[in-house]
């Protein structure tokens, strides 16, 4: 395999859950290469929420790399497949939508999709353009390629099978339908969530009985949400949208643990996968500090769906609101009389009932666990004196004791 080839394949499995094959990927990217045509690489969205999430951006980061290495991206919205209802995952049949439901979901799909792919090298299909135009008999030749033994290999549709749920006929379609989208595209690979890996394996039997090459399948991970336990849903309130406000998006990502965070690099961020390797290596040996890249992480999302300047603004303000937190609006306060000369502080914070004796205050500040507030922030405090130059002075000591002294004339 040439270096080319190689770079191209660790693009194209980085964060991948399956890869039907890769052997067939590799050989579609060098007969590709050698007719000097792009790949078609199909990716499907059926509209049944108006808006997307981080988790939506998975596989659509996937379909972007592909577009970067110069083959045709195709998003293909599920006009009609949305009225069918995806059965994944269900165990009950899917609410059916209106078309003027779907419709108006779609169209802030298509606007929403170009903060990540390219509008120019994207083609934007609906598979209402085919579906619609078939026939009685279109369709029974279609259903005609797949048997109903195989249908119930399907873990959804066992499962209800053997608990004597219903699934309705219509629902059988779905992965028909979807397989047929794959003949009319011509597509060369198909991408999709984990869980859709049954729909997109019956895309490639569809394609064989059509007399076509078979697609190429590539799956993603299903994204946990900021909880970190279940998958990124609006209906768990985990979710991150993409079209939210700058600042709750940047909000959200900083709320998420450290473990999270190096997933989200790997399958939401562009650093590449050698940045991906220095970073964790430089968190390891703590020579960077979580809450650095947890920012950097943070800014980038940001600054992907609202602009550079969005990004940097949202990281202000979230350390502004942050740093504020980390003082109380309400503490006690002391007074004590100005002197000018230098405050030795650990007689201060034992005189201020801060600490039990001096000899603890001077261990505290050695420690670094004495701060006072400047500017809305906390600075910690180097020295054991301070010649005070403001009327008042809040000090932290601890993780919760906050005092503030004022000092009179």
């Amino acid at each position: 395999m040439n270096a080319d080839l190689a770079r191209e394949m660790e693009i194209i499995e980085r964060g991948a859950v399956d890869l039907i094959s890769v052997e067939e990927v590799k050989k579609k990217l060098a007969s590709a290469k050698a007719a000097k045509r792009p790949l078609r690489i199909k990716l499907g969205m059926d509209p049944t929420a108006p808006d997307l999430h981080l988790g939506h951006t998975v596989v659509l980061q996937k379909l972007k790399q592909f577009q970067e290495l110069g083959h045709t991206a195709i998003f293909l919205i599920g006009d009609f497949t949305g009225m069918i209802g995806d059965p994944t995952g269900r165990i009950e049949t899917r609410p059916v939508l209106t078309r003027e439901q779907l419709m108006e979901n779609a169209e802030t799909y298509k606007r929403q999709v170009f903060k990540i792919l390219d509008p120019e090298k994207t083609e934007i299909r609906f598979n209402s353009e085919w579906m619609e135009a078939m026939n009685a008999g279109d369709m029974i030749r279609l259903c005609a390629q797949y048997t109903v033994a195989r249908m119930l290999e399907r873990e959804d549709f066992r499962s209800r099978y053997q608990n004597n749920l219903p699934i309705s006929v219509h629902e059988f379609l779905y992965p028909l339908v979807q397989g047929y989208d794959s003949v009319a595209l011509r597509a060369d690979v198909e991408l999709g969530g984990h869980d859709q890996i049954f729909n997109l394996l019956v895309g490639r039997e569809i394609q064989k009985a059509y007399g076509q090459e078979p697609q190429a399948v590539i799956t993603v991970p299903l994204v946990e949400g900021t909880d970190g336990v279940n998958k990124m849903s609006k209906s768990y309130g985990n979710y991150v949208g993409i079209d939210e406000p700058p600042d709750v998006i940047f909000g959200k990502l900083m709320s998420i643990s450290d473990e999270l965070m190096l997933r989200y690099y790997e399958l939401l961020s562009d650093i590449s996968l050698e940045e991906l390797r220095e970073l964790k290596d430089e968190l390891k040996k703590e020579s960077v500090h979580p809450m650095h890249a947890k920012m950097r992480l943070s800014r980038e999302i940001v600054e992907r769906f609202h602009g550079s300047d969005a990004g940097m603004k949202a990281e202000e303000d979230w350390k502004k609101v942050h740093r504020q937190r980390e003082i109380p609006d309400v503490m006690e306060k002391v007074y004590r009389k100005r002197v000018n000369e230098p405050i030795w502080l650990p007689g201060l914070l034992k005189d201020i009932g801060m600490v039990p004796s001096t000899s603890e205050g001077k261990r505290v500040i050695e420690q670094g666990g004495v701060y006072i507030a400047e500017d809305d922030h906390l600075v910690k405090v180097a020295a054991e004196s301070l010649l005070v130059e403001s009327p008042r002075l809040t000090f932290k000591v601890g993780k919760r004791k906050f005092k503030t002294v004022i000092f009179e004339d």
